[in-house]
Order: C-alpha cells, then sequence, then structure tokens
C-alpha cells in the first residue's frame, strides 16, 4: 500500500464522467434523441478513461 496514489482513481473517474456529461449535452444539443445521446456519451466515457489509464500507466513504466 506505500506506492499507492489515491489522486489517480479519483482523477480517472473525474474524466470520465466529465466526458460522458460534455459528450451527452452536445449531443442532445444538436438534436440527438436521448437514448443514443446517452449511448454515444457512453461509448465516449470508455474511450476517455481508457485513454486516460494508458497515459498514467506509460508515466508510471518509465
Amino acid at each position: 500500500m506505500r506506492g499507492y496514489n489515491i489522486w489517480r482513481p479519483l482523477m480517472l473517474i473525474m474524466v470520465a464522467l466529465l466526458t460522458r456529461t460534455l459528450v451527452n449535452s452536445i449531443c442532445l444539443m444538436f438534436g440527438m434523441s436521448p437514448d443514443s445521446a446517452s449511448s454515444v456519451a457512453m461509448i465516449g466515457m470508455i474511450i476517455a478513461a481508457l485513454v486516460m489509464y494508458n497515459r498514467m500507466m506509460k508515466q508510471r513504466r518509465k
């Protein structure tokens, strides 16, 4: 537990949720139905979380 950083998982969750909210709002603003916008936002959230996780792990390996 010595090398554990509490900020990394919190930052990952925050980025994922903010991305989901932003993508959902943009999709709704452009006239998508709420169900479709929610699906697109979920995909965006997953992609953002994976990119963020990969970036954090690259820095950790070096």
